[in-house]
Parts: structure tokens; C-alpha cells; sequence
């Protein structure tokens, strides 16, 4: 197990190297200039000669690469063009937002789509069945950011339940935060419970039918305990697929809900910073992405083997 997490580690240098490249390649094709969006279209030509030189953007591309990689390497991922802060430091400070909101969404998509899947393989012709069936076809066509809208005049402006927009941090303000956060965690987790209700649904039912099951009932296990402990445990592992590549995609950023709640987390930086062209912020909000995603993949391969002991990695 060591040396299979090892191997796996040295794995995320290419990753990153060739995520870096690619990157760097593609924001380069993008049109504008950043001088010009820093300055303002009434900027004279020698003073966006002054602003590319402080910025670099003077150098031919293969060095502007080099040198921001050398950084890069050192723990130094550069400075905001527009406001000139660390770009570590603006990372530092989103990156628990998006965090809080990724959790809270996984957290309300598992507590929806636990009890839906379960249900709906334990009794599949059952009306409940049925009626697991259309929730998950609507929550999966519903447009996550027609749903925030929704639920924003319905509890925000309507209700005057919930606050419905801003950030407070949980381990500052736990209650006042839960209030924060429930619109936007239940706009994120409505789609994704629906994915994972089928995925539970799914897995589950062949999990059903395996001999080891039909063992268990013959030997007069109570079915509560043969659905719990012996089949929901090996039918989660494609959820816990599912899972891990949610989590990835939410730490990327949801811009839209993030949008719609006015919520400052790493997608709304992301999506101001290539708006302005702000590179430096682009390059290092990307590469943690990518980043996270390795590692999530990572922590998702060794939770396989605490839930299948058969599974093992050399």
C-alpha cells in the first residue's frame, strides 16, 4: 500500500508538469492583453510598454514559461497582475470557502440520495420506487442555476427564511453559517443526489442477487442486516467513484451557484481573473484544480480497499 501511494504521488509531477503547459498555452490563445485591462483603453503605448515589462509579458513566450515554473517550484506561484497581491495568499483565502461549500453540497446529496437508492433496490416495484424514479429525473433536468433562483425567491426574498447571499465561516459562526449555506449547498446537491440515488439504486440491486447474499438469507439473517451490513457495503464503491469526482469538480468551482449566492469562493476568482486576464491567478487557481483532483482520486483508490479487504494494491 506504501509503495503503491508513493508511485502514485511521483505521478502527480507529470501530471502537473503537462497540466502547467497546457495551461500556459491556452490562456496565451485567448484574445486581449492584460496591460489593457489593467490600465484602461485610454492608456498611452508607453505606458503599456512599462506595465508588459513589469509583468514579463515583454519576454518571448518559452522564457515567460521557464521562469514561472522555476517559481512554481520554489512554492512561489506570482503576483496578481491587477491587485498585486501572492497569488498563495488570494488561493489561501478561497480555497476554505469552496471547501465549506463542497462539503456542505456532498453532505446534503448523500443524506438525499442514501435513503432514495436504498429504498427504491430494497422494494423496486414499489410506488416509492416509482416516485424515486421522477425525482431523480427531475432534479437531473432541472438547471442548477434556475433551482438557485427558485429557491432564493421562494426561502430568501418570499419566506425570509434564509439569508440569500454571502459567506461565514464555520469555525468562526457554525449556526449563523449552516444558515449561509443551506441554499446553495441544496442548489449544488440536488443534481448531484439524483446521480448517486441511481448509482446506489443500481449497484445495490446487483449486489442483491450475489450468492453470498442469497447465503446470508438462507441462513435466516434478518434482511435489514443482510441490506446494511453485507450488501450496501460492497455496492459502494462505484458511488464512492461518483463521490470523489463530484467533490474534484466542486473544488473546481461552481461558478453559476457561486454567482447566483454572491458566494466568494475559488470559481468566482477563477472566472474574474480570466475575464481580466489575470494569468498568474488563472495558472495557479488551475493547477491546485488538478492538483485536488489527483489527491481526491488518490484517497478514492485506497477507500476501495477498506471497503473490498479483497482488493489489494502492490
Amino acid at each position: 500500500m506504501a509503495r503503491y501511494v508513493l508511485l502514485r504521488l511521483a505521478q502527480l509531477v507529470p501530471v502537473l508538469l503537462l497540466a502547467s503547459v497546457a495551461v500556459w498555452l491556452m490562456i496565451y490563445l485567448i484574445p486581449g492583453d492584460p496591460a489593457i485591462s489593467l490600465l484602461g483603453g485610454d492608456a498611452t503605448p508607453e505606458q503599456l510598454q512599462r506595465a508588459r515589462a513589469r509583468m514579463g509579458l515583454d519576454q518571448p513566450l518559452p522564457v515567460q514559461y521557464a521562469l514561472w515554473l522555476g517559481r512554481v517550484a520554489r512554492g512561489d506561484l506570482g503576483v496578481s497582475y491587477l491587485n498585486g497581491l501572492p497569488v498563495g495568499t488570494i488561493l489561501a483565502q478561497r480555497i476554505p470557502v469552496t471547501a465549506q461549500l463542497t462539503v456542505a453540497s456532498l453532505v446534503v446529496a448523500l443524506l438525499i440520495a442514501g435513503p432514495l437508492g436504498i429504498v427504491s433496490a430494497v422494494r423496486p416495484r414499489s410506488w416509492i420506487a416509482r416516485g424515486v424514479t421522477g425525482y431523480n429525473a427531475l432534479a437531473m433536468a432541472v438547471p442548477t442555476f434556475w433551482l438557485g433562483i427558485l429557491l432564493v425567491l421562494l426561502f430568501g426574498i418570499r419566506l425570509k427564511w434564509l439569508p440569500t447571499s454571502g459567506f461565514v465561516p464555520a469555525w468562526q459562526e457554525p449556526g449563523r453559517a449552516v444558515r449561509f449555506l443551506v441554499l446553495p449547498a441544496l442548489t449544488l446537491g440536488a443534481y448531484v443526489s439524483a446521480v448517486l440515488a441511481r448509482f446506489v439504486r443500481a449497484a445495490l440491486l446487483e449486489t442483491l442477487f450475489q450468492d453470498y447474499v442469497r447465503t446470508a438469507r438462507a441462513k435466516g439473517v434478518r434482511e435489514r442486516t443482510v441490506v446494511w451490513i453485507h450488501a450496501l457495503r460492497n455496492a459502494l464503491i462505484p458511488v464512492v467513484t461518483v463521490v470523489g469526482l463530484q467533490f474534484g469538480a466542486f473544488m473546481g468551482g461552481a461558478v453559476i451557484t457561486e454567482a447566483i449566492f454572491d458566494y466568494p469562493g475559488l470559481g468566482r476568482m477563477l472566472l474574474q481573473a480570466i475575464l481580466t486576464r489575470d494569468y498568474t491567478v488563472v495558472q495557479g487557481a488551475i493547477l491546485f484544480v488538478v492538483l485536488a483532483f489527483v489527491l481526491i482520486n488518490l484517497l478514492t483508490d485506497l477507500v476501495y480497499a477498506i471497503l473490498d479487504p479483497r482488493i489489494r494494491y502492490s
